[in-house]
Parts: structure tokens; C-alpha cells; sequence
């Protein structure tokens, strides 16, 4: 898109002068017409279309709900498009809807315009939006990738809202920690040694624990980061290490389940919305396995659907792998059986949405006193430790 300095009149006469980004002059005109102003001269500044390369999840929601309702209305696409291109308050939006008019306007269908942003739609929104378009349910698919799409953000605030509040509690509780061995500790240390009497076992083992964080606490600070780093290294390297991590992942005691249940949620619906569209078995199986974020689960996906291809039923390619629950399993038979395999799939998620905000609710509530008593703990000793000195030096003093 470049942008324009123009001269125009409106209809009494009046000279306009200004700017506006447009794809050519022709596209200018139109603009202006809109306006109420006809075109005098125009002159391109220069270009300003960048490559939108990432968007975040809200504005594409926002963008496909616009489109959604336009295209819905009876508005072409290359309309909608334009009117996004014009209208929306979003840059990337603007410059999204702006490349997407070109590559259809140069005679691309909406399914190979969208393509050209990977980084902005996954495979899977590719595949629904070109199958919308042969079978002529665009309208009805991108309010499904809407809806698909809201669901994800929500799971996605559940999971930070899992994980947020105990990683900021343990950060507070190494931050008084530190505090307390760094300044606090060494100033009680001095006054239980001129005491001039025996010391406990566990106030001497708090003044080594003490010298251990003053001498060594860059050690400290830097080991976290560095077994991070390390173990991101390996796992990037080898897919044995990030197939146990991902194992390990899913054996956290309360949080591995709620994750567990995350991923099998997005599953069934995915796997609900490219069967309901007219994508077939085998090749919505290829994209759920795609977007399940876990090894453990995307490899039996992959095993369950060689099971399909080998001519298996659903149901019971998936009851072979012990990762699925009952639930799913059963599910699946329902589908099978009664012909309405994406309504069964959908009930799946529809359950265990519902089972992750209660999860979530629950280990949250856990958490907050499980910490509190390992603070509690924690200060506890200390305490006794540097305490317990004094309150025998009172017992031998002779008043």
C-alpha cells in the first residue's frame, strides 16, 4: 500500500488537500468518493504495506469476526476486504486485509491469499477456509474458527492463570529467603557466637546454609537460568529428551492432568470443526496431531490414526492407546454409531472445558495454603535456630 498526497473538491467546490494510503489511484478515487470528494491530482509518497509476519490471537479473532459478518451480510470478499483495509482501528489488521485484497485481487482464491501468512493462520485455519470455499460454507466455517479460536484464548488464560500465581508466590517466598540468609542470618550469627556457649545442630546448620548463600549467591541466581537454557538445549536437540519432558509434564501431580485435559479438549474440538466442515477422517487426524502441543499425546495420535488408515475403527484405534480416557473412547463409539461423530467430539470438549475451570479452581485454592505452610515452615526454623541459643543462655544465666 503507498501513501498519497491529494488534491480534491467536494460538491461545493472546496479544495481538500491531505494524505491517505491507498493501493493505486484508482483505489484512491474510490476512497474519496466514499467521502463525498472527487479526485484533482494525487502523488505516491511512498510504499507503507508491511508483511504482517505475527498477530496476536485477539486481533485475528477480531479480524475473521469482521470478515465473518460481512461476507455473511452478502458483501464479496474483495469488498470486505477493503472495507477492513479501510476501517479497521488495528495496523496489523489494516495491513493484513490490505495484502489479502492483492493477492486476490491478482486472481488468488481466499484459502491461497491467507497462505501466504503462515506465521498469522495455522495449517489447520488454512485447511477449513479452503474446504469453506469449495463447499461453499465460508460464512459458516470462519464463525467456527471464531468460536475455535475463542476457545483456545480461553484455555490459553486458563493455563496462565495455573501456572502464574504459584511461580510468582515461589519467586516472593526465594526473595525473602534470600533476605534473610544474605542480611538478616549473618547479623543474629555474630551475637549466638559471642554468647561463648555450645552451639545446636540446627543453628549451625543454618550458619553454613547462611555462608553458602553470602559466599556463593551469584551461584544461586545464575543455576535456574542456566538448567533452563540446558535443558531447552537438549530438548530442542533431541526428540528422546523433549519426549520425557513431555512425559514428565503430564506426571505433575494436580497440574498434569488439568494440562493433560487442555490438550485432549483442543483435540476434539479441532478434530469436531475439520470433521463438520468436510475434511476427511484421515486428514483432520494429520492436523490434530499437528497442534497437540505434548509428544506423548501427538505420537499416539500418530499411531492411532496408522491404526485408521490399516482399517480400524476410530474407537477402537484409540481405545489401543491406555493415554485416553474412558470418556473419550466412549465418546467416540456414540459418534461412530449414530453418524454424528463431530457432535460427539464436540460434548468431549464441552466436558472437559467445564472440568479444566473447576480444576483450575481447585488447585488454586490448594495452592495458596500449601505454600503459606512451606513459608511458614521455612521461618519457622530459622526462628527456632537462632532462638533456641538465647533462650538456654537465659536458662543458665544465675539471678
Amino acid at each position: 500500500m503507498a501513501l498519497f498526497q491529494f488534491r480534491a473538491t467536494n460538491a461545493e467546490g472546496q479544495i481538500n488537500k491531505g494524505q491517505i494510503e491507498a493501493l493505486h489511484e484508482l483505489d484512491l478515487e474510490a476512497q474519496l468518493k466514499r467521502v463525498g470528494l472527487l479526485l484533482i491530482s494525487a502523488k505516491a509518497l511512498a510504499s507503507r504495506r508491511r508483511i504482517v509476519k505475527r498477530m496476536p490471537r485477539r486481533e485475528v479473532i477480531d479480524f475473521f469476526f469482521q470478515l465473518e459478518m460481512l461476507v455473511r451480510a452478502g458483501v464479496p470478499i474483495l469488498t470486505s476486504l477493503g472495507d477492513l483495509r479501510d476501517e479497521s482501528e488495528s495496523p496489523n489488521a489494516r495491513d493484513l486485509a490490505s495484502g489479502l485484497h492483492e493477492k486476490i485481487e491478482a486472481g488468488s482464491t481466499f484459502g491461497e491469499a491467507i497462505a501466504v501468512y503462515p506465521g498469522v493462520f495455522s495449517a489447520t485455519i488454512i485447511s477449513l477456509i479452503r474446504a469453506g470455499e469449495v463447499t461453499g460454507q465460508l460464512p459458516d466455517v470462519m464463525k467456527e474458527i471464531v468460536r475455535s479460536l475463542k476457545w483456545q484464548d480461553e484455555m490459553a488464560s486458563q493455563t496462565k492463570k495455573l501456572l502464574m500465581y504459584p511461580s510468582f508466590v515461589m519467586v516472593v517466598i526465594g526473595g525473602v529467603v534470600f533476605f534473610l540468609m544474605i542480611y538478616l542470618v549473618p547479623q543474629l550469627v555474630g551475637f549466638i557466637k559471642n554468647m561463648g556457649q555450645e552451639i545446636p545442630i540446627q543453628t549451625r546448620l543454618l550458619i553454613g546454609l547462611s555462608q553458602f548463600f553470602v559466599n556463593y549467591w551469584w551461584l544461586l541466581l545464575i543455576t535456574p537460568p542456566i538448567g533452563v537454557a540446558i535443558t531447552l538445549a537438549l530438548s530442542a536437540a533431541f526428540p528422546g529428551v523433549r519426549y520425557r519432558l513431555h512425559a514428565l509434564e503430564l506426571a505433575i501431580p494436580y497440574v498434569g492432568p488439568i494440562l493433560k485435559k487442555m490438550i485432549l479438549a483442543r483435540f476434539a474440538d479441532t478434530f469436531a470443526l475439520m470433521y463438520r466442515t468436510g475434511i476427511p477422517l484421515i486428514e483432520g487426524l494429520v492436523y490434530c496431531e499437528d497442534i497437540s502441543s505434548n509428544l506423548v499425546i501427538r505420537h499416539a495420535i500418530r499411531r492411532a490414526r496408522e491404526r485408521v488408515i490399516n482399517g480400524a475403527a476410530l474407537s477402537e484405534s484409540f481405545a489401543a492407546e491406555m493415554l485416553f480416557p474412558s470418556l473419550v473412547i466412549r465418546m467416540l463409539k456414540v459418534g461412530e454409531s449414530t453418524g454424528a461423530l463431530d457432535a460427539a467430539l464436540s460434548n468431549i470438549s464441552y466436558f472437559y472445558t467445564r472440568d479444566i475451570e473447576e480444576s483450575v479452581g481447585k488447585v488454586q485454592a490448594m495452592i495458596e495454603p500449601a505454600l503459606t505452610v512451606v513459608m511458614g515452615l521455612i521461618l519457622g526454623w530459622i526462628m527456632m535456630a537462632v532462638l533456641m541459643p538465647i533462650y538456654d543462655m537465659f536458662g543458665k544465666m544465675k539471678i
